[in-house]
């Protein structure tokens, strides 16, 4: 489990293709704190740490991503040179500063929209058709593993467009400060809205 707040930005620095795809990630994580086969969340995304290591001064752990994962997660965050959002899984005790993140990625939206507001952004994202009932005015959404307050939500037939605001310092310690119209993003509906999906979905049986 996490809690959708950012705690590094990694890179990834190397990948190899041959069952799954292996992913090398710089991190200024000390990676003697890491266990192998703890859980890390690389943007949203709850992944198994089967490596790790040291080069040239800098820590690095690696992952291995199935295709299925990559198939149903944001393109362009499996290459090469790609920027990570990171957090550790939460530990008993710890304070649970955004909300509670699973790191089990819900489907992948599109940002349509970035507009400046003082020294924020508001950023307008659309979601498919099957994760517009799930997101609400003043809910959480967990967006590339950050937890995010939805300001607004429009709805259409094809699905919804949100917004959230993003401050200063959001922007500056994750990747979303680096989002631009067209791009595609990781999805994580609430929890609570999640078990309310399959209470929906039984009710209509």
């Amino acid at each position: 489990m996490f809690t959708g707040i950012i705690s590094d930005i990694g890179t990834v620095e190397r990948v190899a293709r041959s069952g799954d795809t292996r992913l090398h990630i710089t991190t200024a994580y000390d990676t003697d704190t890491v266990d192998l086969g703890a859980s890390i969340a690389c943007s949203g995304v709850c992944l198994t740490v089967v490596d790790k290591g040291q080069q040239d001064g800098r820590h690095w752990f690696a992952v291995d991503v199935s295709g299925e994962t990559i198939s149903r997660t944001a393109e362009g965050q499996w290459i090469e040179g790609a920027a990570l959002n990171l957090e550790r899984a939460m530990k008993l005790g710890d304070e649970l500063g955004g909300h509670i993140v699973t790191g089990h990625v819900d489907g992948v939206a599109e940002v349509i929209e970035v507009t400046p507001d003082g020294d924020s952004r508001r950023i307008g994202i659309r979601v498919p058709a099957d994760l517009a009932p799930f997101i609400a005015p003043k809910g959480s959404v967990t967006v590339n593993g950050v937890s995010l307050t939805v300001n607004t939500v429009e709805d259409a037939d094809n699905g919804s467009t949100f917004t959230i605001n993003l401050i200063p310092h959001t922007q500056a310690v994750t990747t979303l400060g680096r989002l631009a119209p067209g791009q595609s993003v990781n999805i994580e509906i609430d929890v609570l809205a999640r078990y309310l999906q399959r209470m929906e979905h039984y009710r209509g049986r």
